[in-house]
């Protein structure tokens, strides 16, 4: 059976085509010199890293990591073009192991010159097809360029990775995103002074777009599509246009990740606003309902404690409520759970108490059990042993109290568990300082 031909782009010199006039507006602005590309200061700047290192003749095999719409295909053949060579790209949906080792043998036989090869989206790329790059990644004969909205270091092959550069690229700021929304509309290649924007127009745009320039491109360009000429569009317009907001989030990768601690940390934060914020993005994002209700009850034992037991009991009902009910009513029980965890008094020193004893545990073994407190028995060995003599049984004195040992005797003395002087802990600290002085006296 006949080899399918690679899926890559022909020989040419790199990118001195136009756009297609019928192109998408995002594709029409991508710019064509690298100090034209808007954003990533990091990278591009005047101290910009990417920039330290690329150079016409030297182009090493680079990651682009970052979120939809922050410039990671448009900055990969930037600096393709700055470095110089042929460029190819494969398709990580479409092309598979065989188009990968056509390609490599293809850039062997044309070893006077630079093959670069821009693969988007490279973490979909298989294991297979990640092995079958990297001998040609390792000799040199292709620079490989990769983009991807996943974090590498979780999704791509370590031999693979350990041969190329990371860039991490961040969602564009507001300021960034206006330069590249006045461009679109003054611009030839774009709206040509046709339209213009509102005050509100534009903060709503900003606000859609999320830090994606795609986005926001891509909205402005409907909105356009039906405006007359010399009109402006405000946010009704826009909004519109946009008809549902697109969430940048993802499940599995980053954005779950990023979320979820920004949620845990509102509520250890005392912020029951920032809590409700996270919380009804996860669940506008699709997130599921029961991981955010089963975060709230680690928070609850975690970060308020004894401060306020009812927290645990709130948030397991919550937890339940959620397994029960399903959305969209679990919203309520979910909101009520965190407003409180974010509002109750904090206190982490029972989960403190409980790792200060399990480094114990494992510095010095399990320590026997006092012969005091092991269970009395029939077994005539264990009696002769001393099990169970002495127990002093604590409802028989005064307070359900008495002074014994009930720690190993290597940790006689040893304190884990200090209550904080936040909420019920107060009061639980003044009981337990009450009970020592009276053993003392």
């Amino acid at each position: 059976m006949p080899r399918r031909t690679p899926v890559v782009t022909p020989d040419r010199p790199l990118f001195e085509d136009q756009p297609d006039p019928g192109a998408p507006l995002a594709a029409r602005l991508r710019p064509a010199h690298l100090e034209q590309f808007v954003g990533q200061r990091h990278l591009v700047g005047p101290d910009g890293a990417l920039l330290q290192v690329v150079r016409p003749g030297y182009l090493p095999s680079l990651v682009f990591w970052g979120p939809p719409g922050s410039g990671k295909t448009t900055l990969a053949r930037l600096v393709a073009d700055k470095a110089g060579g042929a460029w190819r790209q494969l398709s990580a949906v479409t092309s598979g192991v065989a188009d990968v080792r056509a390609l490599g043998a293809q850039a062997r036989r044309e070893a006077g010159g630079r093959t670069v090869l821009f693969i988007d989206e490279l973490h979909r790329f298989n294991k297979a097809q990640q092995d079958a790059l990297l001998p040609h990644v390792e000799d040199g004969s292709i620079t490989l360029l990769g983009a991807t909205t996943e974090n590498p270091y979780y999704e791509l092959n370590a031999p693979l990775l350990s041969r190329m550069r990371v860039y991490r690229l961040e969602a564009l700021d507001a300021e960034d995103l206006t330069i590249i929304i006045n461009r679109a509309l003054t611009d030839a290649a774009g709206l040509a002074g046709r339209l213009t924007l509102t005050a509100d127009g534009l903060t709503a745009l900003l606000d859609m777009s999320g830090g994606d320039a795609r986005q926001a491109l891509n909205v402005l360009e409907a909105a356009a599509a039906t405006a007359p000429d010399g009109s402006a569009l405000d946010a009704p317009a826009l909004s519109t246009a946009a008809q549902e907001r697109l969430l940048a989030y993802d499940r599995a990768g980053d954005g779950h990740y990023e979320a979820i601690s920004a949620f845990i940390k509102s509520m250890r934060g005392n912020d029951p606003d920032a809590a409700l914020y996270w919380c009804a993005s996860m669940i506008a994002a699709g997130e599921d309902p029961t991981y955010i209700a089963r975060r709230i009850v680690i928070a609850a034992s975690e970060d308020v404690g004894n401060a306020d037991p009812r927290a645990l009991q709130i948030a397991v009902a919550a937890m339940q409520a959620v397994e029960m009910i399903g959305l969209p009513e679990a919203q309520y029980a979910l909101a009520q759970a965190a407003t409180y965890i974010a509002s109750a008094p904090k206190s982490n020193r029972a989960g403190a108490g409980y790792w200060a004893a399990l480094a114990d545990v494992e510095g010095q073994g399990r320590l026997p059990v006092p012969l005091h407190l092991r269970p009395g028995t029939h077994r005539r060995l264990a009696r002769e042993q001393g099990h169970g003599k002495g127990y002093r049984y604590p409802h028989d004195f005064p307070g359900a109290d008495v002074d014994q040992q009930y720690l190993p005797d290597a940790l006689v003395g040893r304190v884990y568990y200090e209550p904080s002087d936040q909420g019920m802990e107060t009061q639980i600290g003044e009981r337990l300082r009450r009970l020592l002085d009276a053993r003392k006296g």
